[in-house]
């Protein structure tokens, strides 16, 4: 800057002055030496003057300051960073992005270079471009900078400093509080494409490897072996079959793509430290129905790592569903409650992962890696014997629970337990935990606890767990609303404290909350001996296919591990932009049909977002005023868009749940009447509630097949709802047990049997849901998934060929020449590159590979 630039300070016009040593510019004199950076500034009146007769045209500029001010860059606010001197004088710095000042501070329009300038502390440890140092164009880029931002800025300081009389707060001399500013507008996640040096070769083997695939079966249909007919053509057939499977499975995964969020862009636009937290509320679903066969204690070190979780815990509500209705889900829930209130606050304490404690003792690791409380071993010690005194407390439940009495289980005030029956008994719900549920051994809050069983009486059909599952939506909604559900099994736990979290990085967003219908982590198990066969079985389907399916339309829904957007769990359509939509959509409205004679609307999605015919102003509006007494606060605007008919024929007959169903961002008022909630929530989950309604058509999650996860995520990917897949560094959800062969077979031929179930139903994907906006490669995707069984019967017919072929002491192939034994041999080496190749991209090892191809077998 001394020897090519202006030489002077851009903001106070006094020249840089010499460091002794340094080499001399034109214009130096002796008097311009300066020991040390300390006495830098501190040079004499008599200096100032030579220096102003030397360059008294620079100085004639500066001198022009007396009579006109400096123009201020911030349209009238002081520049970041002013600095109090012992004058009382403001001087003001060139340090960092420019933003509101102090207004205060400013004494003077303008700022005397003649006075002595106070010595600039610079922050090692931060960017010296923050500090504007170096840069000789700060003034140009500040204006653009300043021309862009202006506007968001305001409303951005405006936000952070409310309550202060609207004046702008200085943000001190770093411009931390617009730094933040400016990271809380940028996105929370973004997509790591996977590199070309790795997706390129993989497209083109996939290409060639079709080509081949093609010569392949042109030669084989067109060279018959005429005295093994019968065989020859079973093997063309199968092999045809294979072929179609192959390409159902292959092109899904032609765009896939890795994602990475960033936790500390979420926690400054939502969740500032002083501050009350914005995210939004969140409720969990644990799922059970056998204690016996679904062990209690599983299940109570899934609820405690959900209470223990890295949320704020007023926006976070756990529901447990006992389907079977037992009194043993029920006791050890009750003694989770009572061992989460020492639990929760010894994992937030000491950062404890995972926070399930059964698994956290069982940690083969070095415990005290990176803790340095002293107090912590000697809690750990406590803890962990609280826990296995709660262990012993949770087996002897379980040991009293094996034998049954006769005239049933009676509860501590001698009442008969209501779900003795566990086919004909009343709903029940008990709260264990939250605002009026007490407090931790500290003092604090808990997450609401919420033991959950659905009315059940003969006659009526229940669903299985996906009526399990829709009783919760509707209970949830009237009891706390989440604008967020995320489903786990009660075997699978929270191995990541902060998953919630990350899942909102994707749900929160703005350019993906409002057209992303759930967030979908990968299964992980825990406790299984590296060398198992079942170990890790699902990392090839989660990382290869479910990643592929990622950079499509997203991944389809497992069952588990899901966090989801309830507003597409009601079955709206997604908010699209313009970008999204193409043109002349024609849509359906959400409630209703069109009526006859009438021209086709185009999409409008204000109007279908809320499934409302606005042409019919005959239609008698759902007012807010017909809520239950006792039940105020929500948002008239919402209320007047419905038709109260035909909302109670979409949704059911509860106005406190269809109230609920307008509040996009959740929650319940707080002149809510717990009572009345309470009372309504049982009415939701009764028997009948669902009788003509479009629960499990086109709410909740979709009846019809025992893997109810497949079809309840294919329906809102035909309705145009995007999926993603999430899958942090420290696995979100594990598995807490494995599975042995026997139970292993029976859940496949379950999945098999419920694929089946789909191929044949309505929904099947090969002719449903063509008129919405399901993309063709996501299409196939869900055909792979319900015609994958029928694989079994090929499959098993070509395998018993060669033992046909030596008995009958024929062959199903032609002697071939050496031309045509290329095709064969191309195509073996062609599957082999194109698993290589997905391995490479996907970063699955090769022994995982190799026990999923295993289990394939079995």
């Amino acid at each position: 800057e001394r020897k090519d630039g202006t030489q002077c300070c851009p903001q106070c016009k006094t020249r840089y002055r010499r460091l002794r040593g340094s080499p001399r510019v034109e214009g130096d004199g002796d008097e311009d030496d300066v020991d040390d950076i300390e006495n830098e500034f501190n040079y004499t009146q008599g200096a100032n003057k030579g220096r102003r007769q030397r360059h008294g045209e620079e100085f004639s500029s500066s001198s022009r300051h007396d009579s006109q001010p400096i123009p201020l860059l911030t349209h009238g606010h002081g520049v970041s960073g002013e600095i109090r001197t012992p004058d009382t004088q403001s001087v003001r710095t060139t340090s960092g992005p420019l933003g509101p000042g102090d207004r205060n501070a400013i004494s003077s329009p303008y700022i005397d270079p003649r006075q002595p300038v106070p010595v600039r502390i610079v922050d090692p440890s931060k960017d010296l471009n923050s500090y504007g140092l170096g840069n000789v164009d700060w003034k140009e880029r500040v204006e653009g900078w300043k021309l862009k931002q202006e506007k968001n800025m305001l409303q951005m300081t405006g936000k952070y400093h409310e309550g202060k009389g609207g004046e702008i707060e200085g943000t001190g001399s770093n411009g931390e509080e617009l730094q933040m500013a400016d990271d809380s507008r940028l996105p929370m996640s973004r997509i790591v494409p996977i590199p070309p040096s790795h997706l390129t070769p993989y497209r083109v083997v996939i290409i060639l490897r079709l080509i081949i695939l093609g010569f392949f079966l042109q030669y084989r249909t067109t060279h018959p072996v005429k005295d093994a007919y019968p065989l020859w053509l079973t093997s063309v057939i199968c092999e045809i079959w294979f072929a179609f499977s192959w390409l159902l499975d292959q092109f899904p995964k032609w765009y896939p793509i890795n994602r990475e969020t960033y936790l500390d862009r979420l926690a400054i636009r939502y969740d500032r430290d002083g501050e009350p937290s914005q995210l939004t509320p969140v409720d969990v679903f644990v799922s059970t129905v056998d204690p016996l066969k679904e062990p209690p204690l599983v299940t109570a070190n899934t609820v405690l790592s959900i209470l223990a979780v890295d949320y704020p815990v007023d926006k976070v509500a756990c529901y447990v569903s006992d389907d079977g209705a037992a009194m043993l889900t029920f006791e050890s829930l009750s003694e989770t409650a009572e061992f989460a209130k020492k639990w929760v606050p010894f994992c937030k304490k000491f950062s404890i992962e995972p926070r399930a404690p059964e698994f956290y003792f069982a940690q083969k690791i070095d415990y005290l890696k990176d803790k340095i409380q002293p107090s912590f071993v000697k809690e750990r010690r406590a803890m962990k014997r609280e826990y296995e005194e709660f262990k012993v407390r949770i087996n002897a439940l379980v040991a009293k629970a094996q034998k049954v009495p006769e005239e049933g289980w009676t509860m501590q005030d001698g009442t008969p337990w209501p779900g003795n029956n566990t086919r004909d008994h009343p709903g029940m719900i008990q709260v264990f935990l939250g605002h009026s549920g007490g407090l931790d051994t500290d003092g604090n809050e808990l997450p609401r606890l919420i033991y959950v069983s659905r009315e059940k009486r003969p006659g009526f059909q229940h669903h299985k767990k996906a009526g399990a599952m829709n009783a919760l939506i509707r209970v949830s909604a009237v009891l706390t609303n989440g604008a967020y559900l995320l489903n786990v099994d009660c075997d699978h736990y929270f191995n990541n404290s902060k998953a919630i979290k990350e899942a909102m990085c994707f749900l929160m967003d703005p350019a993906y909350g409002k057209k992303c219908c759930y967030v979908q982590f990968p299964q992980r198990f825990d406790g299984i001996d590296l060398h198992d066969r079942y170990a890790n079985r699902n990392i090839v389907f989660f990382d290869i296919n479910l990643k592929g399916l990622d950079g499509i339309q997203g991944p389809v829904y497992v069952g588990t591990g899901c966090c989801f957007n309830r507003q597409a769990l009601y079955g709206y359509d997604p908010v699209l932009t313009e970008e999204d939509l193409q043109p002349n959509i024609i849509v359906k409205s959400c409630c209703g049909s069109r009526k006859k004679g009438k021209k086709s609307k185009k999409y409008n999605y204000d109007q279908q977002r809320r499934g409302i015919n606005r042409s019919d102003s005959n239609a008698p509006l759902f007012n807010m005023d017909d809520i239950e007494e006792g039940f105020e606060g929500y948002d008239d605007e919402r209320s007047i868009l419905m038709s109260l008919k035909s909302v109670e024929k979409r949704f059911g007959q509860s106005p406190v749940f269809i109230a609920a169903t307008f509040m996009e961002q959740g929650g319940i008022p707080p002149t809510t009447n717990p009572a009345t909630l309470l009372k309504e929530a049982i009415h939701v989950i009764s028997c009948g509630y669902e009788d003509k309604t479009e629960w499990g058509k086109e709410i909740g999650w979709i009846y019809g097949s025992v893997t109810e996860d497949i079809l309840t995520g294919f329906k809102m990917h035909a309705r145009g709802w995007m999926s993603i897949y999430c899958n942090p560094p420290r696995p979100a959800f594990k598995g807490s047990a494995p599975i042995n062969l026997s139970d292993r077979l029976n859940q496949v031929l379950r999945w098999a049997l419920g694929s089946i179930e789909i191929l044949l139903s309505r929904h099947c994907p090969i002719w449903y849901g063509y008129t919405g906006r399901l993309r063709l490669l996501e299409r196939l995707a869900y055909i792979n998934t319900i015609v994958y069984p029928i694989t079994a019967l090929p499959l098993i017919a070509y395998c018993i060929l060669p033992a046909f072929c030596l008995i009958t002491d024929k062959f199903i192939i032609p002697e071939i020449s050496n031309y045509a034994s290329i095709w064969f041999i191309l195509l073996f080496i062609s599957i082999a590159v194109t698993g290589i190749l997905e391995l490479r991209w996907s970063g699955v090892s090769i022994e995982d590979w190799w026990r999923n191809e295993q289990f394939w077998v079995i």
